[in-house]
């Protein structure tokens, strides 16, 4: 899955220990990570959290620092979609969506704040540019991401927003 190419790519730029966070992270998942990344000297860990919450968004960053040292980086890769045209949505919605990509990116911006990180990446969509048919709600929650990292970069500190297109396994 994504988190697999992420964690790949990671280990590819020199990163050595790793931390993967999901509401839905399975230690089985982590273990096939990490079992042909360990004969590497690569620590993958895997971490339950919603970044929605933050009392679970601060525990989250404070284990990852105790089990794997100072966080370097972030990558929010959160990707949910709950489709209708704009008179089928609702707040309820807007919020299946939103809650984790607003409100993940947002705390995890927060989180990081006295933290030296070398990259904050967030996977918005190119739906915050342009649209997509019965994706309002999507639009609004990358747009909002997208401003987050615009500002984070306005204030000196390292943020890239990357409007995804069309992927090829969904999306």
């Amino acid at each position: 899955g994504l988190g697999r190419h992420v964690v790949t790519a990671l280990v590819e730029c020199g990163a050595r220990r790793i931390a993967v966070a999901s509401r839905h992270a399975s230690a089985e998942a982590a273990a096939g990570m990490t079992d042909h990344l360990h004969a590497a000297g690569v620590t993958v860990r895997s971490f339950p959290a919603d970044v929605r919450s933050w009392t679970e968004a601060e525990r989250l960053v404070e284990t990852v620092e105790a089990a794997l040292g100072p966080l370097r980086g972030v990558i929010h890769a959160a990707g949910v979609l709950d489709d209708g045209s704009l008179l089928q949505q609702d707040w309820s919605r807007f919020e299946t969506v939103m809650a984790p990509k607003v409100s993940g990116s947002w705390l995890l911006h927060r989180l990081s704040a006295g933290r030296p990180l070398g990259f904050l990446v967030l996977f918005s969509s190119m739906a915050s540019v342009f649209g997509s048919p019965g994706r309002a709600n999507h639009s609004a929650a990358n747009s909002f991401m997208d401003a987050d990292a615009h500002d984070r970069r306005h204030r000196g500190r390292p943020a890239l927003s990357i409007n995804w297109g069309v992927w090829s396994d969904g999306g």
